[in-house]
């Protein structure tokens, strides 16, 4: 059953562009060659974004392929088909990489073990609930990625809205 989704590399050294794009054929098993603009949120970095078709769990391929540079700040996205749930990922140089599962509409669909496991760090007194549920939900990699995610007059942009 295939999928689609978008790669939306936010920024990336210009040296490690053509690696980028490397990775991202030898998941996919074609050529790809990516329209890189200039990232105005960090001089000297570069952004691009790609749509893509492939096989559900393509998007943990990709994030996986991806995962290893440390200066690379990205996002996957994959659509859910009949046969898998959809797939957010989202890494940045200081975070690492978060994951989520997405439902129909786009919201995050949060395990119950997850929460049962939130619940317990919370009632030890081991962290706050709120900080743990953010955690959950992606935010600090939100709050990481927003200056990244607008990319500059007259460049094409797909906005990534935060549900409050």
């Amino acid at each position: 059953m295939t999928t689609r989704g978008v790669l939306y590399v936010h920024s990336a050294p210009r040296a490690l562009c053509p690696h980028v794009e490397w990775a991202i054929a030898g998941v996919l098993g074609t050529r790809v060659s990516l329209d890189w603009i200039r990232q105005p949120a960090s001089p000297g970095t570069w952004r691009s974004e790609f749509s893509w078709q492939g096989q559900a769990g393509t998007a943990s391929k990709l994030a996986s392929a991806l995962r290893g540079w440390h200066l690379l700040r990205f996002e996957v996205t994959a659509e859910p088909c009949p046969t898998a749930e959809g797939e957010r990922y989202s890494c940045t140089p200081d975070l690492g990489i978060f994951h989520a599962v997405t439902g129909l509409h786009g919201d995050i669909l949060i395990p119950e073990d997850r929460l049962r496991a939130a619940l317990t760090r919370s009632r030890r007194g081991e962290t706050d609930l709120e900080a743990e549920i953010a955690k959950l939900l992606g935010k600090p990699w939100d709050d990481e990625l927003e200056p990244f995610r607008y990319a500059g007059e007259g460049a094409p942009v797909r906005w990534l809205h935060q549900v409050v």
